[in-house]
């Protein structure tokens, strides 16, 4: 870390700015600390976010005021089923030149440039669309008349939609969601922080949100996650909860009862990376078994198909991944 940060004070200091970036969104977002610590570890290991949850628990409004936080551009796309592409990467239009009178094409540029995105509903566009946004995610760019656009750094995204409404929507398929880092599920608060939130939002005070950190800072931290030390027992240990997911050579009998397609390498790439981040918000610079078994959930969430049978019988994939800590626990203890 000698390399990015010059001393121990500038690093303790940059790290500092981590507690403060998440008590500065909890001045608008009452309760949810974990699904914050889920956010702010997708954004430090370079990834982006899918949150599930039904209307009203705030997923909006904890984007933005991250986004007022970070001080960064931020822009809102409402995915809608008549959303086309250009709608949200941007097109070319037919300027001309005052002083020569010549006509020529200018890109101009959609809400996709801007470095903190929320894909609001993304599920109720179709899959031309999601595509669009999906390229952008994995490539970090854009191709518009055969001319590539790069997109500023950091980029995050991150989409929302709704579990309970599915007339008129079109659902990500198994290898779309992939390119999530993490899915994040919220759920609805307990009864002191639903009677904070409705004290909260009634009157007439209103959060002054500040900016604590720079895009630039959050570059640096990007950098800083994959300089976290992850011990080669702990690498195993991620290959082997990964591998144990794929019913034809798992070892898990629950998996090979419920599980239909298991996760490929992406999520172990996700899982070290995401507990590396976790680490570095927690003031480690090295990863632990806690780490990785804390991050397992929202990892695989996404990446394990379940069978008919574990959707008749309300099986989850949480369930699969706790079968899977485990089992696999057995020859890796922490």
């Amino acid at each position: 870390m000698g390399d990015l940060i010059q001393n121990e004070s500038a690093l303790r200091t940059l790290l500092g700015k981590l507690p403060q970036l998440k008590n500065e969104i909890q001045k608008q977002i009452v309760g949810q600390d974990d699904i914050l610590e889920e956010i702010i570890i997708a954004l430090l290991a370079g990834g982006h976010c899918l949150l599930e949850g039904v209307p009203g628990l705030a997923k909006t409004l904890m984007v933005r005021t991250l986004s007022q936080a970070v001080d960064l551009p931020f822009r809102r796309i409402q995915f809608t089923p008549d959303l086309m592409p250009t709608d949200i990467i941007g097109t070319e239009i037919l300027e001309e030149d005052v002083s020569t009178g010549k006509r020529f094409f200018k890109f101009n540029k959609g809400p996709l440039f801007a470095n903190i995105v929320l894909a609001d509903e993304i599920n109720r566009t179709p899959p031309k669309t999601q595509s669009a946004l999906l390229e952008a995610m994995q490539e970090f760019e854009i191709t518009y008349a055969g001319k590539t656009h790069q997109l500023e750094r950091p980029f995050f995204i991150l989409a929302t939609q709704n579990p309970i409404e599915q007339a008129g929507t079109y659902p990500l398929p198994e290898a779309q969601l992939d390119r999530f880092l993490l899915y994040i599920k919220i759920g609805y608060p307990s009864a002191s922080e639903e009677s904070a939130i409705l004290g909260n939002t009634t009157g007439t005070q209103k959060a002054q949100i500040n900016p604590v950190i720079s895009g630039a800072e959050i570059l640096q931290l990007q950098s800083m996650v994959r300089e976290v030390s992850i011990s080669k027992e702990l690498i195993d240990y991620v290959a082997a909860l990964v591998r144990d997911t794929r019913p034809a050579t798992s070892n898990t009998a629950f998996v090979k009862e419920w599980v239909g397609w298991g996760a490929g390498p992406r999520a172990g790439q996700a899982l070290i990376l995401t507990a590396k981040a976790r680490a570095l918000v927690k003031g480690r610079y090295a990863v632990t078994h806690e780490d990785i078994q804390t991050m397992i959930y929202p990892v695989l969430r996404h990446r394990i198909l379940l069978n008919f049978k574990a959707e008749a019988e309300q099986i989850t994939t949480d369930m699969v991944s706790a079968e899977l800590l485990k089992s696999v626990k057995r020859n890796f203890q922490a």
